[in-house]
């Protein structure tokens, strides 16, 4: 039994227990006006949270690469060609028990911004300089989820009973304080990591 069980475990690939939905994503760099910006998008009414700030991204579709579907993504939203997406590299990422969403920095050099015409999973975009972000750190806001059972949860199976202690998780919020636009949750933790890594030196951009 224990040969067979070392056979299974040498060809066995580890993987997360739990289903975890994959999506990619690309924060963008454009130049305006001779700074570099962060480029945002806004979600139209065709998709779901309509209204929110949030990078190009999606799904990742069977066969595709995080990376893949990352400059898909972005080719498809803002209607450029992939080739004038200049990928800088790959940033720290989001895992939940939910999903996965990896994050990639890409540079756009010849895109101008007024002149992008995106499809309609976007009412539009809008860019804030790089230097903001490096000077303005997002404020963080504690949100607290209670662990509820149902009615025919089986108590008496575990130690304790209805008397166990669960943990309740906790989660902090980011929340960047811009005039005309919505900037939080992952979009903002994925812009604040980001800053966090210029202002380290991770990145060099010129």
């Amino acid at each position: 039994m224990i040969d067979k069980i070392k056979r299974i475990m040498a060809d066995h690939q580890a993987n997360a227990i739990t289903e975890q939905k994959k999506y990619a994503v690309l924060l963008p760099l454009v130049k305006v006006d001779d700074a570099i910006h962060v480029l945002y998008e806004v979600r139209s009414h065709r998709v779901s949270q309509p209204g929110e700030t949030s990078f190009p991204g999606g799904a990742v579709e069977a066969g595709e690469s995080f990376l893949e579907a990352a400059t898909r993504e972005t080719e498809e939203e803002l209607r450029i060609d992939k080739k004038a997406i200049q990928i800088l590299g790959e940033m720290d990422y989001i895992v939940t028990q939910a999903h996965i969403i990896r994050c990639f920095v890409g540079w756009l050099p010849d895109s101008e911004v007024a002149r992008l015409k995106p499809n309609e999973e976007v009412e539009g975009v809008f860019t804030v300089p790089l230097d903001y972000f490096l000077n303005h750190d997002p404020k963080y806001y504690e949100v607290r989820l209670k662990m509820e059972q149902d009615d025919d949860f089986p108590f008496e199976l575990i130690s304790g009973g209805n008397q166990y202690k669960w943990r309740n998780i906790n989660q902090c919020i980011p929340f960047y304080d811009l005039t005309d636009h919505y900037l939080w949750g992952y979009t903002a933790h994925l812009t604040h990591r980001f800053s966090e890594l210029i202002k380290e030196g991770t990145f060099e951009i010129e």
